[in-house]
C-alpha cells in the first residue's frame, strides 16, 4: 500500500474528549482531511480519496463519514493534540 491509497476507516470517528488508539492510528488521515478542506476539496473528493468510500454508491455514508472525521480532525488540531 502506498501513501496515496485510501485507508479503510470506521464510518464514525470517536467523539470522546480524549485521544483514542483510533485517533493515533489515523492522524495522517485527519491531517489529509484538514489539508483537503483548506484546499477547497468537496466532501465527495475527501470521501473517495481519503476515506476510501465511493460517494456515488454510498452518498449518505460518505457524507456522514467525512463530517465525522473532519469534526474529529478539527478537535485533534485544536485540543486533542495536547493529550498526545
Amino acid at each position: 500500500m502506498t501513501n496515496s491509497e485510501p485507508v479503510a476507516l470506521a464510518d464514525e470517528a470517536p467523539s470522546v474528549e480524549d485521544v483514542t488508539a483510533y485517533d493515533k492510528v489515523h492522524l495522517t488521515e485527519y491531517l489529509r482531511l484538514l489539508d483537503a478542506c483548506a484546499a477547497g476539496a468537496s466532501e465527495s473528493e475527501m470521501a473517495r480519496l481519503i476515506l476510501g468510500i465511493d460517494p456515488d454508491k454510498e452518498p449518505e455514508r460518505a457524507l456522514r463519514a467525512v463530517a465525522s472525521h473532519l469534526r474529529r480532525a478539527r478537535w485533534m488540531s485544536e485540543r486533542g493534540y495536547q493529550r498526545l
